[in-house]
């Protein structure tokens, strides 16, 4: 597959540690560019780059690298970089990296996690394996509740794709906990307004 950035350029910039304009093209990349680009890089290279990342992409790209490269990033930094990924990913993108980790990276992600997040990603855990509560929490699309309709419908696009549900979408709060569900029907009937009206729906 080819991709959409200049690899070679990126790791000249890198061996040569220009980091600041290094840090400048991730800027202008998306986060599966940047997650590709990352795959190629040694452990050394991964931590540097993933460095170098705004807060608000961080997350975004922790949630597209493979979870060999995730494991090695949470061994490599700080408790409070840990934690600032971990309370910026979807709930679903957690659970399906916690599924994956050994126990004691676990036990450490967990430990990093504010108490909403932590006693949510537990209860989508703590299903049988391959149960139906298990498929559906770890597949479910998570949205933003400050997002538009519009927003949302293009979140829906991009990463709905492999989920095996698109139609119950779960509104999640800056902290990425559960405030309520909206359904893909409600969304099209409320096209042109903001689904924040819908976090007092009940979650059953």
């Amino acid at each position: 597959m080819q991709e959409n950035f200049n690899l070679k350029e990126l790791m000249d910039l890198l061996d040569s540690r220009q980091f600041r304009l290094l840090k400048e093209k991730l800027g202008e990349m998306n986060e599966v560019d940047i997650a590709s680009f990352i795959e190629e890089l040694d452990s050394e290279g991964t931590v540097v780059v993933y460095r170098m990342l705004s807060k608000e992409l961080a997350s975004d790209v922790f949630a597209c690298l493979p979870v060999e490269k995730q494991e090695h990033i949470i061994n490599s930094i700080t408790d409070n970089e840990l934690s600032a990924i971990v309370n910026d990913l979807f709930v679903d993108d957690a659970v399906d990296m916690l599924e994956e980790l050994p126990a004691n990276v676990v036990k450490r992600v967990l430990k990093n996690s504010t108490p909403g997040t932590r006693k949510l990603i537990n209860q989508f855990l703590q299903y049988p394996e391959n149960s139906a509560g298990s498929i559906m929490t770890a597949e479910y699309v998570g949205l933003k509740k400050t997002m538009t309709v519009e927003e949302a419908f293009a979140y829906i696009r991009k990463h709905g794709v492999d989920k095996e549900t698109i139609y119950t979408c779960y509104v999640m709060d800056a902290k990425r906990t559960l405030e309520g569900v909206v359904t893909v029907k409600e969304l099209l009937m409320h096209l042109r307004g903001n689904y924040r009206q819908y976090n007092g729906h009940s979650c059953d």
